[in-house]
Parts: structure tokens; sequence; C-alpha cells
């Protein structure tokens, strides 16, 4: 008995990965008498889901945190990490675990280094996987970057 119900936990949760592989995450699957949804619940800024954290949308800069300006690239890089750091922290991870990061960038010629210097100060190797891509603005006028992650939780 106990074989037949790991069998058919096993099919569906096949069935479950096969659909959204698909793209078709949450439409029934054939011969799953349940419909898959993703259990997810928010944990202050984060989303979990399961043992993963998504943390999206941190913003280089926002004017009630510093009332006399936007800033460099480099000091707008350390005000959206730290306030990745705190957000991680209060859902019980840390930048340790943080598995990837996402950065869009407005003037990468320009911004990616001072960008760059300043994240290497946050992260200790092996550092996150990392893809960035270049934005020409943000809806806060003098914004340059805003970040994104995904970190692992107990």
């Amino acid at each position: 008995m106990a074989d037949k119900k790991k069998d058919k936990a096993t099919s569906t949760r096949r069935a479950a990965f096969s659909a959204a592989a698909l793209g078709l995450a949450g439409a029934a699957s054939a011969g799953a008498a349940e419909t898959w949804h993703p259990k997810k619940e928010r944990v202050g800024g984060p989303i979990r889901s399961g043992n993963l954290l998504f943390l999206s949308g941190i913003g280089g800069w926002y004017p009630d945190r510093r009332p006399e300006g936007p800033g460099d690239a480099g000091q707008q890089t350390g005000d959206a990490l730290t306030i990745m750091k705190n957000a991680l922290e209060k859902a019980g991870s840390s930048m340790d675990n943080v598995l990837k990061v996402q950065v869009s960038l407005v003037d990468p010629e320009n911004n990616w280094e001072p960008m760059n210097k300043v994240y290497e100060t946050f992260f200790k190797d092996p550092r996150p996987v990392r893809s960035y891509f270049g934005a020409t603005g943000f809806r806060r006028k003098g914004q340059l970057l805003q970040i994104d992650c995904i970190a692992y939780v107990d």
C-alpha cells in the first residue's frame, strides 16, 4: 500500500514538473487528481517558497532614505545591498545564502566599475551567480540601478 502511495506522489510530482517545464504550471496534469499550486508566502519584503527567498525591485536610491540626492553608482549599490542584507536577515537568511543576483544598471559603460567595486565587498567567494542588463532609467529620476536576488533559507 505504501509503495502505491509513493508511486502516485512521484507520478503527480513528475506531472507537475513537466507542466511547469512546458509553461503550463497550474494547469491540470494528465492523470493527476489535484492541480499543482506553488506554495508561497510573504515574509516581510521577500516572498518565500519552500527554502527559497525571492527579493526584487531594490532601488539604488530612495529620497526618504537619502534626501541629499541620488549619489553615484557605488553609493547606490551600497544602499541597495544594505537593504537586501537587512531584508534577508529579517526573513532568516543572509548574504552568504544568496544564490543569484540580477542588476539593472543605467549607463553600464560608466557605472559598471563603481557598482562592481562595492558589490564585491558584500559577497564572499563563492559569490552568487549574477546577470545584469543595461537600463535607460527608472521611475525615480536619478536612480541608477535596481537589484533582485534569490536566496536560500533553512
